[in-house]
């Protein structure tokens, strides 16, 4: 089981290739794009299905702010603007934003645009006093808050599953998952919590497998089995590649939602179908992109083997470099990133567990009274 290491076209598998992607070997295949976005919490916002033009005006400014803080002393008249023109349209807009508030959710979501405005309020003086220690802080509560209203206007799920894929574990929505992972013979640390938000809205079957067997407790305990520089791979269990179910391997098709589509393509690649300039909705753009490794030559192999992509956008552009398009990406590493850099193999996955979202997970499989536990460290 394996993702594509190299940048040639009929790329070695995983297991076969032995050092991480140079950008010399990317610059041969990938063109430059201007300011990818990077954040994982800023991808995830744009992956919403949602299109209400004041508050994505707003997430937008807000987002901006992030440029002016890498002005060495930051750039306040930037950051200035940003505030005042999202507290301007938080103010001139909020009846067009409330409108498109999901009717379930509209109580929630006038809430939120309320903490809104008084956040950007306090920024204001945040501002003001040119406080650099806080601007960050106030910009991702803000952020936050806009990320829940536009969570609060998604209505029911966008679109309907193929039939093909229908009945199997499906993520309905988005969850957040913690991983616990332990570090071996490191003197700085001993391990901690990832944070994982996976996004069923756009890959509801690869997100949905994941979860169901989060549920089943098949990642628990399991090792760290790849750690080169270039991912942190793990989900092979004990005598085969991926998990089975009544002795039968389970597997998962390729999945990729592309930007202006309303349903994923599956079972074939962007470049097989002929797409391959085409930008996919969750990019390999944020240190930490979740997906699922497969077998090189066939792109519906996947099953429980997943990987962290740690190569930062500046070397893999998006929609340019030779993963997007090509490996289904299902969530992102939002909190604690860094401890990506110290997993390496043989390393260990103490636990994942659903900590929110997990009400969006359909279809999941129930272990039978008799069932043995299910073993899921590698050989």
């Amino acid at each position: 089981m394996a993702i594509a290491a190299t940048a040639c076209v009929s790329a070695p598998t995983l297991e076969a290739f032995a050092s991480p992607v140079t950008p010399m070997e990317i610059g041969q295949v990938a063109g430059l794009e201007a300011n990818p976005i990077t954040n994982a919490k800023a991808l995830l916002r744009n992956a919403l299905p949602v299109s209400n033009k004041p508050i994505r005006a707003i997430q937008k400014k807000l987002e901006s702010i992030s440029d002016d803080l890498r002005v060495p002393g930051v750039k306040f008249s930037g950051v200035e603007s940003s505030v005042n023109g999202s507290l301007k349209i938080v103010k001139e807009q909020r009846g067009k934003i409330v409108e498109a508030l999901a009717s379930g959710k509209k109580a929630d979501g006038e809430q939120a645009l309320k903490e809104l405005e008084s956040v950007l309020t306090d920024f204001q003086v945040i501002v003001a006093q040119k406080d650099k220690q806080e601007v960050p802080l106030q910009q991702q509560e803000a952020l936050s808050l806009v990320g829940r209203i536009e969570e609060d206007m998604i209505d029911g799920f966008p679109f309907d599953v193929p039939a093909q894929y229908a009945d199997r574990p499906l993520l309905k929505g988005r969850a957040t998952v913690d991983m616990l992972v332990k570090i071996k013979d490191n003197a700085n640390t001993d391990g901690g919590v990832l944070k994982i938000v996976l996004d069923g809205y756009n890959a509801p079957v690869s997100a949905g497998n994941f979860a169901d067997l989060i549920n089943l407790g098949f990642y628990d305990k399991m090792p760290i089995q790849r750690s080169d520089g270039f991912v942190v791979q793990s989900g092979k269990p004990k005598g085969g590649d991926g998990f089975k179910l009544g002795g039968v391997e389970r597997t998962v098709p390729l999945e990729i939602m592309v930007q202006g589509d309303k349903v994923p393509e599956y079972e074939l690649t962007l470049e097989e179908l002929g797409r391959y300039r085409d930008q996919p909705v969750l990019p390999f753009n944020a240190f930490g992109t979740l997906a699922m490794a497969r077998r090189e030559a066939e792109p519906n192999s996947a099953s429980s083997q997943f990987f962290f992509l740690l190569r930062e956008s500046e070397l893999t552009p998006s929609g340019t470099n030779i993963l997007d398009g090509r490996y289904s990406i299902f969530g992102y590493v939002v909190e604690n990133q860094e401890l990506l850099r110290d997993l390496k193999v043989d390393d260990e996955i103490i636990s994942m567990k659903i900590v929110d979202g997990a009400e969006n997970l359909v279809n999941e499989t129930k272990p039978a009274v008799d069932q043995a536990p299910i073993e899921a460290p590698s050989e």
